[in-house]
């Protein structure tokens, strides 16, 4: 179970709870005053239902063709939010049309709408989600890389009225999901993995702030100078391990395995394993055999180390200091990884 779950908020005394419900074809006015009323929001969005979007005068008939479904927030007869899921050819399951009205926004009422979807591709068998969003939409992209999805694929271009490009998003939804995080989904997940590190490390942080560290780290991504992976419970992003390639010309055989973290709701579940293993893969592809490890003794990742076969290679007596300055010993492990199989001819 994930450490860190999303907080859901209730509605303010002012607004009633809504009540979210499967969607209907005669809820069409509903859905398209809510759609034009958030893109009102964004200069350039040409809305022209007929021309471009006639699905939505019988929407849930459109998604049912499609094996998926949509879903209206409801208060007093009126629909204040919906959202909408379906398999995809590319993905398992593709989110999508998720709106609330602007006076909704902050309420929670779009976790609980994201919840709902998401559920529904869970039991119908999804092992991962997707979506696309409009580049313009920042808003949005925050909620989403909220909810642990990171940007994947290149921005594609509608050719529409309103010329829109568009940022792909993915995340795992399976019980354990590894990925690689190119450049752009590293950038994406500079906040959840900051918030991360916060509740791995805690206090003992160093004093520098972590959401500029992994921006570094995001940029190195990009660079090829270091490998990223991300590790999901359940869809929630709760780990990550990344791999610095950066090494003196006469070490380009090796690679130093850092920032290894796991919340505590996600330990004991098999993840910083499977962490491990895929970054060893990767550093296989990458061509460096030798991994090196360092680590305060204290630290769980000592005995995950010590039970993966790394060795013990020495001990700095007081190498790392709390910000509280007191003094710890540093563990030094290195591990050498079999050939890779060479590739088919």
């Amino acid at each position: 179970m994930p450490a860190h779950p999303r907080i859901l908020r209730g509605a303010p005394l002012s607004l009633p709870e809504p009540a979210i419900r499967p969607g209907r074809d005669r809820d069409a006015d509903g859905f398209i005053a809510l759609i034009g009323a958030c893109w009102s929001d964004y200069p350039g969005i040409v809305f022209d239902v007929d021309a471009e979007l006639p699905e939505l005068r019988a929407l849930a008939s459109h998604y049912a063709a499609k094996g998926g479904r949509v879903w209206a927030a409801e208060v007093r007869g009126r629909i204040v939010g919906m959202i909408a899921a379906a398999p995809s050819k590319s993905a398992a399951f593709e989110i999508g049309r998720l709106y609330v009205y602007p006076e909704w926004r902050g309420t929670g009422l779009a976790y609980r709408l994201l919840d709902r979807a998401e559920g529904y591709a869970r039991e119908a068998g999804a092992d991962r989600l997707a979506l696309w969003s409009d580049t313009r939409f920042e808003r949005a992209h925050r909620f989403y890389e909220k909810c642990s999805y990171v940007r994947r694929g290149p921005v594609r271009a509608l050719d529409d009225l309103s010329n829109t490009l568009e940022y792909g998003y993915a995340k795992p939804l399976s019980a354990l999901g590894v990925e690689r995080l190119d450049g752009a989904a590293a950038g994406s997940a500079v906040r959840a993995l900051s918030e991360l590190c916060h509740v791995c490390v805690g206090d003992r942080a160093p004093a520098s702030d972590p959401r500029g560290r992994f921006r570094r780290i995001a940029s190195e991504v990009a660079e090829g100078r270091r490998i990223l992976l991300g590790g999901w419970c359940d869809g929630v992003l709760c780990g990550a391990v990344t791999l610095a390639l950066a090494t003196p010309p006469d070490q380009l055989h090796r690679a130093r395995v850092e920032w290894l973290l796991v919340c505590p709701g996600a330990r004991r579940s098999g993840l910083a394993r499977r962490l491990m293993s895929a970054l060893e893969e990767e550093a296989s592809l990458a061509g460096r055999p030798l991994l090196t490890l360092s680590a305060r003794a204290d630290w769980v990742v000592v005995a995950l180390a010590r039970s993966l076969g790394w060795t013990e290679a020495g001990r700095i007596p007081d190498a790392r200091m709390d910000p509280d300055r007191s003094l710890h010993d540093e563990l030094i492990f290195c591990k050498r990884l079999a050939p890779s199989p060479p590739s088919p001819s």
